[in-house]
């Protein structure tokens, strides 16, 4: 067991363990995007910064199915920042809350030595999208091209650049795609830890094992900060499937099923040694 896995066991309850915990017809989601875990200042704007970390949030609310309507807004600020470049931050904010009619209703700031943003986004749903509820015989599928985010990832490192363009800059969300697709999902989450991670996560709380029906280079199974939706779904509903992706343009990979057993990740642990 993992770090982040033992210590979120101590609060174990029913409407823990999604991408979001669903009370009523509300869910409730939260990220954190912190300085030198990952980004750093030299890499993204301070706006593509704000950017990012409202959209990775977003994210989670259209895994489970679920609009965004407010976000509350936690952040620490070096204190050597000047008015610039919190206007820059709030700019950025401002631009994505406005994008995805999301409601900025309030949060809390402080100062520190690096710039970290907590985001909560309370969203309305009336059918969600849970990590449970994939069955044997399954098709498992992901929505997008994997690997571009850990290819970004590997050029900063590097010490190259990266344009707005990138996907490890400015994620690309699947919102009209899932929403579409989501009447016929079984089981469903966003792929923030990469393939392999998130689909161990799948195979966990499912309690069932995985057979590719293709091959996946290990490069792409753990390329982590994708977006992209990985999820399930009975093999009757393939060709709805595939003509609700064809309809918004987005490439469906159905890459294997779910079968008796356990998969487990062959990917390191992102945050956590």
């Amino acid at each position: 067991m993992g770090k982040e896995e033992y210590f979120i066991s101590g609060f174990s309850n029913s409407k823990i363990g999604d991408d979001g915990a669903v009370i009523g017809d509300q869910v409730y989601s939260k990220d954190l995007f912190c300085e030198d875990i990952h980004f750093k200042l030299s890499w993204m704007s301070l706006k593509a910064i704000a950017k990012k970390s409202m959209l990775v949030n977003i994210s989670d609310a259209i895994a489970m199915n679920a609009k965004p309507k407010s976000a509350l807004i936690g952040i620490v600020i070096p204190r050597c920042f000047s008015l610039e470049q919190l206007r820059e931050l709030s700019s950025g904010f401002e631009e994505v809350a406005r994008k995805y009619g999301i409601e900025i209703i309030g949060g809390d700031t402080t100062s520190g030595d690096k710039l970290l943003i907590s985001i909560t986004i309370i969203s309305h749903t009336t059918r969600p999208t849970f990590r449970s509820g994939m069955r044997r015989g399954d098709l498992i599928a992901y929505s997008g091209k994997l690997g571009e985010s850990k290819k970004g990832l590997s050029t900063l490192l590097r010490g190259g650049k990266l344009t707005s363009k990138s996907k490890f800059v400015t994620p690309v969300l699947r919102g009209d795609f899932f929403y579409e697709a989501a009447k016929y999902v079984s089981a469903g989450l966003d792929i923030s830890d990469g393939l392999s991670k998130d689909l161990s996560r799948l195979s966990k709380i499912n309690k069932l094992g995985v057979k590719f029906l293709k091959k996946i280079p290990k490069v792409v199974m753990c390329s982590g900060e994708e977006y992209e939706m990985l999820f399930s779904f009975k093999k009757k509903n393939l060709a709805k499937m595939r003509a609700i992706a064809k309809k918004h343009r987005v490439e469906l990979t159905v890459f294997a099923k779910a079968t008796p057993g356990k998969y487990v990740s062959c990917c390191k642990e992102n945050h956590f040694k």
